[in-house]
Formats: C-alpha cells, sequence, structure tokens
C-alpha cells in the first residue's frame, strides 16, 4: 500500500540548499493536494517503491504542479511532516525495512509546523562556513518546539562536512502562531563561539512577504537586492 503524508513548501531555499520548510503549504488548498497526493501515489506505485520517499513538484504562479524529481529517502525536512501527522517516519521506515505492514493508512494533517535548519555559517557574509568551538550552546523548548541537533557545549565544528548543526521545529494550530513560536524559541537559541543562520531566520520570521505568502525560490536573492 502507498499513502500520502500531504505536501511540504520548501521555497526559501539558497543554492537549491532549503533553510526553511513548512508544513502544509500556505499555498496549497485541498483540490490541489488531492491531485498532487494522487500524482505522487501513482509515481511511487509505478515503480513499486518501498520506503519512505519524497516526491518534488515544482508550483508555478498559476497554482499548476510540475514533477521534478523523487528522493528515495528519508529528507531534512522530515520532522515537519511528523508535527502535524503524528506520524513516526522514522519508526514507520525501519518497520517497512522490516517486513512489516505501516501503522496506519488514513492520515488526518492537522496544525502548522515549521522547520529552521541552523547551520554553521555567517549570513552576513555570503553563509560562510563558521567552524569551531561552540563555547555554549543553549536550545530552546516548551510546548510545540522541538530540536534535532547532535551539537553540545564544548563541541568542535569540523570544516569537512554539512554545516547544518540542528533543525529547530515548531508546531501550532495556525501558521501564525507556529511563527510566533518560532520568533520566541530563536530567541532563546543561544550558540556562542561561532556564527550561525539563527539572526538570519529571525529576519525571515519577521519579513512581511513571508508573512503573506508572497515568495518564491528567489526570496533569498531578492532580499539581497533590497540591500543594495
Amino acid at each position: 500500500n502507498v499513502i500520502s503524508l500531504g505536501e511540504r513548501d520548501c521555497s526559501i531555499q539558497r543554492r537549491h540548499q532549503k533553510l526553511v520548510e513548512e508544513s502544509p503549504s500556505p499555498i496549497i488548498d485541498e483540490d490541489i493536494r488531492e491531485r498532487m497526493s494522487a500524482a505522487a501515489i501513482a509515481g511511487a506505485r509505478s515503480v513499486n517503491y518501498l520506503g519512505a520517499g519524497t516526491i518534488e513538484f515544482l508550483v508555478d504562479i498559476n497554482r499548476e504542479f510540475y514533477f521534478m524529481e523523487m528522493n528515495t529517502r528519508i529528507q531534512v525536512e522530515h520532522p515537519v511532516t511528523e508535527m502535524i501527522t503524528g506520524y513516526d517516519l522514522i519508526r514507520e521506515q525501519i518497520r517497512i525495512a522490516n517486513g512489516e505492514k505501516l501503522a496506519k493508512k488514513k492520515i488526518r494533517m492537522h496544525g502548522h509546523s515549521i522547520e529552521c535548519r541552523i547551520n554553521a555559517e555567517d549570513p552576513a557574509n555570503g553563509f560562510r562556513p563558521s567552524p569551531g568551538l561552540v563555547t555554549a550552546f543553549n536550545q530552546p523548548g516548551g510546548p510545540g518546539v522541538r530540536v534535532d541537533t547532535h551539537c553540545y557545549t564544548g563541541y568542535r565544528i569540523p570544516p569537512f562536512y554539512d554545516s547544518m548543526i540542528g533543525k529547530l521545529i515548531t508546531y501550532a494550530e495556525t501558521r501564525e502562531e507556529a511563527v510566533r513560536k518560532a520568533l520566541r524559541a530563536l530567541d532563546e537559541f543561544i550558540v556562542e563561539g561561532i556564527k550561525t543562520t539563527i539572526p538570519f531566520h529571525q529576519m525571515i520570521m519577521t519579513n512581511e512577504n513571508f508573512l503573506n505568502n508572497d515568495y518564491d525560490t528567489g526570496f533569498i536573492d531578492s532580499l539581497k537586492k533590497d540591500d543594495n
């Protein structure tokens, strides 16, 4: 059996690397969701796909969607799907690999979730990598706040790998509440000794175009133009 767990919006990215992800997408209505889910399910069935996977679509200004690619693996932004469905994707992926069946086939999406990728980068200088010693690390908490990280005070970030040091995920009944919760959590997220993308995410969460759903994959480039 193949099921769809809804969509994630990953429009805010730089050099094709996602920085902010959310679910559900603020521009997708129920009709598009049903058609997009049906197309994704048909694609997975056509190749007898087994396991967790993500089919990516591009959506144009007329809200028509076009197949781009399939990622045959779990993705960094999977927590936002988990938050709005209550579905443990990692657990289900392991169960399926073990020959077991899906825990449940009917999925109900509820609320809104946003993920901010916390990278060891300097946004003020072209997102230059910022490896080094983390001298202080305090992660936020509270209802509807989740942090996935391997980082801690005293951890030394090497220069050889991906610069992501954590994921901040917030969940609330509405997108507006999820954004406010993200702002509060970002303010409480303390990482010292290196540069991080936390200030950049704070800027995004207060950006008028972001709040009004008036943006696309060129969002970050448009910010650079505004600064010039």
